[in-house]
């Protein structure tokens, strides 16, 4: 555990607000584009996946945050 803060949590922090942020405006503004008219039941799984997939790099970014390690 560490005594001192660290400027890698709040510039991670900031950091993922932004990425998240940009994520969700370009699959607000292009995904409705492309399958919009599917049915709802079709639209649903590609939505869970796109909703899902940010975690993807979340584990490695959290690591970096706590410890100062890409790996």
């Amino acid at each position: 555990m560490r005594d001192q803060p660290t400027w890698r949590i709040p510039v991670g922090l900031l950091g993922l607000l932004v990425a998240l942020t940009a994520y969700g405006l370009i699959i607000a503004r292009y995904v409705p584009e492309l399958i919009g008219t599917w049915p709802g039941l079709a639209q649903a799984p590609v939505y869970l996946v796109l909703g899902l997939i940010w975690l993807l790099p979340l584990r490695r970014f959290l690591i970096w945050m706590e410890t100062g390690r890409t790996r």
